[in-house]
């Protein structure tokens, strides 16, 4: 895991937490998604003040593999990293891990699909993104 190039600071937040005292599942969703939302704002595909109303990415697949628990108040950060660019789809690997011990705490893939929300349509992945991300990540 230590190959990922963007890693974001993740809160463990009081209300993220399950009646047994750990972060439910659900709620590393929320973490993949923000770690690639700010992820692919570093690679340069987004910016804070863009429209998601035009050219966006729907997630289309989504698999999770939790290896520990996280608690409230444990210091973790969530990676990220495209791993393949399809003709219309991105795959990224992620994983939340301890920011202080690298102990993974769960791992996942998601495939997302770029998406024109004018026509409502997918559409091929835009070459400047593919070129950033290949500078990027180095794939």
């Amino acid at each position: 895991m230590t190959d990922y190039k963007f890693f974001h600071p993740t809160e463990v937040r009081y209300g993220d937490l399950d009646p047994q005292g750990h972060v439910n599942n659900a709620k590393y969703l929320t973490y993949f998604e923000q770690a690639r939302v700010y992820h692919f704002m570093k690679m340069g595909l987004f910016s804070k003040d863009q429209s998601f109303m035009e050219i966006g990415v729907i997630v289309a697949d989504i698999h999770i593999k939790y290896r520990a628990p996280t608690h409230y108040g444990d210091n973790i950060k969530t990676g990220a990293r495209v791993a393949k660019i399809g003709n219309k789809s991105i795959t990224v690997e992620q994983c939340v891990m301890d920011a202080e011990t690298g102990k993974v705490m769960a791992s996942g893939e998601v495939i997302l699909v770029t998406f024109d929300y004018k026509s409502m349509k997918t559409i091929p992945v835009p070459d400047e993104w593919k070129k950033k991300i290949s500078e990027f990540e180095g794939i």
